[in-house]
C-alpha cells in the first residue's frame, strides 16, 4: 500500500466553485493505467492529472491525464491545475517545469507573486484541417441545435488542434449559445465518425471589452456531456483565428481572453498567447489562475 496525495483544483478562476475543476495526484509514482482510470472515475472531474517523476534527464517528469472514461493525451485546465498543486506542494519559486506528455515534452511556465501562482502553458503544435463538406456540417449542426443562419459567415466549421482536437463552430449571438441543447448521442456518432472528440461553440457577441469569446465545449464520446472552461479549446481557437485570417494582427503576438462556463454556472477565463510569423500562427500558450478546494490522501 501507498499513500498518495491528491488535490482537487479550480482552474482558470480565483474563486471556488467555478472555473473548471480538475483532480491532480503529485505523487503518482507506482500507479498503472488501471488505477489512474480508477481514481479518475472516482473523483468524477472532467480530467485528473497523474505527475509522475521523470524516467530519463531530457524532461522534470511526466504527466498523464485521464476523464472518468478513457485516458486522453493532454489537457489545458488539468496542466494549469497540475502546475498550481506541484507549485504549492513543492513551495516552488518562479520557474519553468519540462513535462513529458503523449504530445512530446512541453514547458510549463509557474510564476509566483504574493505567495499565490499563475501557469503558463505552452501548447502541442498547431494544426489546422480542411473545411468540412456541407453535409457533414451541417449535420454537426443539427446535433448542437443550430440552424446554418446561426453561424457567423466568417468562421469556417473544421476541426483545431494543439494536441486534442476540436471542432470550431463560430456563431452570432451569445443568446444562442447559452441556449444551446445538444443532441449528444448523435454527437458521440459523428466524433466517431470524424475523428475528433470535442465540439467548441463560440462567439464574439461579448458584453465585456477585455474578452474577446464566450464558448461552449462539448465531449461526449469521452464522457463529458459539457466541459466548464476549456485550455485545449480556447487555445486551438487562437490559431484557427489567426491562420483563417478572422483577427487581423499586425503583431507578431496575438493576445486576447476567452470566457467560458457562464450556462454552468462556472465561469473561468483563459488566457490565450498566440505567437505568428508570416501569418501562420507558430506557438500558442495559455495562461490562468487557479485555487485549491480541497487535498486529501488515499492508499492504494
Amino acid at each position: 500500500m501507498k499513500t498518495f496525495k491528491i488535490y482537487q483544483i479550480d482552474a482558470f478562476t480565483k474563486e471556488k466553485f467555478s472555473g473548471n475543476p480538475a483532480g491532480v495526484v503529485v505523487n503518482a509514482d507506482g500507479l498503472n493505467a488501471v488505477q489512474m482510470q480508477q481514481i479518475a472515475k472516482e473523483l468524477n472531474n472532467s480530467e485528473t492529472a497523474f505527475l509522475f517523476s521523470p524516467d530519463d534527464s531530457n524532461s522534470d517528469g511526466l504527466i498523464r491525464y485521464f476523464t472518468p472514461q478513457s485516458e486522453v493525451p493532454i489537457c489545458g485546465h488539468a496542466t494549469i491545475s497540475a502546475m498550481y498543486a506541484k507549485a504549492i506542494e513543492d513551495n516552488l519559486g518562479s520557474c519553468i517545469l519540462r513535462y513529458k506528455t503523449q504530445v512530446g515534452i512541453l514547458p510549463f511556465e509557474i510564476i509566483k507573486e504574493k505567495e499565490d501562482y499563475q501557469v503558463i502553458m505552452t501548447q502541442g503544435t498547431f494544426e489546422l484541417s480542411p473545411t468540412f463538406d456541407p453535409i457533414v456540417a451541417q449535420q454537426l449542426l443539427a446535433a448542437l441545435g443550430l440552424e446554418h443562419s446561426d453561424t457567423d459567415e466568417r468562421c469556417p466549421i473544421q476541426i483545431a488542434s494543439t494536441g486534442h482536437s476540436k471542432v470550431m463552430i463560430g456563431i452570432k449571438s451569445k443568446e444562442k449559445l447559452n441556449s444551446l441543447n445538444p443532441d449528444y448521442n448523435s454527437l458521440i456518432h459523428l466524433s466517431k465518425q470524424i475523428n475528433c472528440n470535442g465540439y467548441f461553440v463560440f462567439t464574439f457577441d461579448s458584453d465585456d471589452n477585455d474578452v474577446l469569446t464566450y464558448g461552449r465545449m462539448f465531449a461526449p464520446v469521452i464522457g463529458i456531456n459539457e466541459d466548464p472552461v476549456t485550455g485545449n479549446a480556447n487555445g486551438p481557437l487562437g490559431g484557427y483565428l489567426i491562420q483563417n485570417k478572422i483577427i487581423d494582427s499586425k503583431d507578431n503576438i496575438y493576445e486576447f481572453k476567452g470566457k467560458q462556463g457562464e450556462k454552468m454556472g462556472r465561469l473561468g477565463v483563459v488566457n490565450v498567447s498566440v505567437t505568428i510569423e508570416n501569418g501562420l500562427p507558430i506557438l500558442i500558450k495559455i495562461k490562468g489562475e487557479a485555487t485549491v478546494v480541497f487535498k486529501t490522501e488515499i492508499e492504494v
